[in-house]
């Protein structure tokens, strides 16, 4: 019936195998747990090896690293059952109800792509990760992404991530773009996971730009649009006005005041949002 998709990079992933085998059993359904270490070469790997002592449950571990979409995607090809459930690594399922949730869904619909949702807890971090926090609690709450995603097989094999991205970021975004392009719909329910791993916002803010860079690669490749893509949108208006270059002065000379307060413990995502723009017109 379904198999459990965990793409792993630096990160002890048996807590969460343990709890959805608990959930699974419980839940009288067949299934497979498959983890895949995308070559991190983490001393977490140590632990992570005893998934497969686990019922049902597989560790493996990449020699080299493939991209998280593409990982994903080795996942998929050796699953066996007819449903896939992708999950982050560094997630935790809300409720203890969690994989009855998508059982009872399956059973009572025919829909292809189902969505959980994604959480944060309530109690506040550490200052230094004041900006993953607040992003994830203010703006991915309410996204659609695939650290949560449930999908039929046959769809997913049909429509995989793709290939050629190898860097990190919108990877979800040019995924669910060749879905919709398909007609396929994505449903939401109310079955979220704890998004559990918080990066410093230093961190977080180097990512980003990784991940604007891998933008306009995409962009650029004609992966997506700016149907997709709000950065997308705004710097094509700002291009025909023929202000993005303005844009991008604005941005080099405001930069450091700007990660200043992202950095800071009371970071604004209205000048965070200014800064992947900046950032996107200055590449």
């Amino acid at each position: 019936m379904l198999s459990i998709l965990i793409p792993v990079y630096h990160y002890n992933v048996l807590p969460l195998v343990n709890e959805l085998v608990k959930q699974c059993n419980c839940s009288g359904i067949t299934f497979e747990i498959l983890c895949q270490d995308d070559a991190s070469n983490s001393q977490e790997n140590i632990l992570n090896q005893e998934v497969n002592l686990l019922p049902n449950c597989s560790f493996f571990i990449n020699e080299n690293n493939l991209g998280r979409g593409k990982n994903i995607n080795s996942l998929a090809q050796k699953a066996v059952h007819d449903w896939l459930l992708i999950l982050d690594c560094d997630t935790f399922p809300a409720d203890s109800n969690f994989i009855q949730n998508y059982v009872d869904v399956i059973s009572d619909s025919s829909k292809n792509i189902i969505f959980g949702g994604i959480i944060y807890e309530d109690k506040k971090p550490k200052k230094e990760q004041f900006l993953r926090w607040i992003y994830g609690q203010k703006r991915e709450t309410s996204s659609v992404l695939t650290s949560n995603l449930l999908i039929k097989k046959n769809v997913f094999r049909q429509h995989p991530f793709d290939d050629s991205i190898t860097k990190y970021g919108y990877e979800d975004l040019c995924f669910f773009s060749v879905l919709k392009k398909n007609h396929f719909e994505i449903s939401r329910i109310e079955n979220p996971t704890y998004h559990l791993n918080l990066e410093t916002s230093e961190v977080f803010l180097n990512k980003t730009k990784t991940a604007l860079e891998n933008l306009v690669f995409l962009y650029n490749s004609n992966k997506i649009s700016r149907e997709d893509s709000k950065i997308i949108k705004t710097f094509e208006l700002l291009k025909k006005l023929k202000l993005n270059r303005f844009s991008t002065f604005l941005f080099k000379k405001n930069q450091i005041k700007i990660e200043r307060n992202l950095l800071s413990q009371n970071p604004s995502l209205f000048l965070f949002d200014l800064y992947k723009l900046g950032y996107f017109c200055s590449l």
